[in-house]
């Protein structure tokens, strides 16, 4: 065995444990080894401040700032490692436990909680997506306006939870055969709308004239003896931009207004009935139309 010189000997330094392993890792790179580097760079409290804000968030129904903060907080666990961390079963069920909570809580936000018809959030978003920049419209695009007739005497008459049930069941006609796309929202009080997207003016006013008839027809009697419901509704339509590219837009209020404008007209003209406006005149649908002289528009303006 060769000696080492002196020189060499005081030179080589002692071999601490670190440094043992150390040159084990060198030597046998394949084997893992333990790391506190993310911990060192981000410290464990960052961990638990995101963990805590999560389930803050959670506990105010705020579900996908929380699902946020969960994920940077198992980026910041597994921050060294190579591979891709293996989530828990457990949490993937309670992850997606927290999104179907904050999808159905998104859904009552936007529903009518008597009739569950969408509400008027709902109706202005779905209006803002169907009518296209400076309110031209993508398509045809049909709104009626509906009112039920003399409601208050239904509520004089039969009391208020009576009446909370004929709007339920109203509704529950109002949607019954909808094309598609086409949804029901409680505009206020007994006022509705129908969105009808996608469709054109002489459709739309058979999907009016059908809802009528739904109610006019509807046993009522079964409900109470002696009750009898009707609607009276007003049917705005503005047609596809390339079809009349005279027409100056129109926003989502200005078709309500105009859609408000008709419904006045149906029921200065009797009431029960659908008025809406073609070839420059305010007309009634169906059998109204025949029997009943239409009142003047309360809003001037229409094509």
């Amino acid at each position: 065995m060769t000696a080492l010189r002196p020189e060499t000997a005081q030179k080589t330094p002692q071999k601490t444990p670190q440094a043992t392993h150390q040159n084990a890792a060198q030597q046998n790179p394949q084997q893992p080894q333990p790391s506190d580097a993310g911990v060192d760079r981000q410290g464990p409290g960052l961990v638990g401040l995101h963990e805590s804000i999560a389930t803050l968030l959670a506990s105010r129904g705020q579900w996908r700032q929380a699902y946020q903060h969960l994920r940077s907080a198992l980026e910041l666990v597994h921050a060294d490692q190579v591979e891709q961390p293996h989530v828990p079963e457990q949490l993937r069920r309670e992850v997606d436990r927290l999104r179907r909570e904050h999808a159905e809580a998104r859904e009552q936000s936007l529903r009518d909680s008597l009739t569950d018809s969408y509400n008027r959030r709902y109706l202005d978003q779905r209006l803002m997506d169907l009518l296209a920049e400076h309110g031209a419209c993508r398509h045809g695009l049909a709104i009626a306006l509906i009112d039920l007739d003399w409601f208050k005497q239904v509520n004089d008459t039969f009391g208020h939870l009576l009446g909370d049930r004929v709007l339920q069941r109203v509704v529950e006609l109002l949607q019954c055969e909808l094309p598609e796309d086409a949804f029901c929202a409680r505009y206020g009080g007994e006022e509705f709308v129908l969105v009808l997207p996608r469709v054109d003016a002489a459709s739309a006013v058979e999907i009016a004239e059908a809802a009528r008839e739904r109610v006019e027809r509807h046993a009522w009697q079964e409900i109470a003896p002696g009750l009898r419901v009707t609607v009276s509704a007003g049917l705005a339509y503005e047609p596809p931009a390339d079809e009349a590219p005279e027409r100056p837009a129109v926003s989502a209020e200005q078709q309500l207004l105009r859609a408000d404008s008709l419904l006045y007209t149906a029921k200065q003209s009797g009431r029960n009935a659908v008025a809406y406006r073609a070839d420059g005149r305010v007309r009634l649908a169906g059998a109204a139309a025949g029997r009943r002289a239409v009142g003047e528009s309360r809003v001037l303006g229409y094509y």
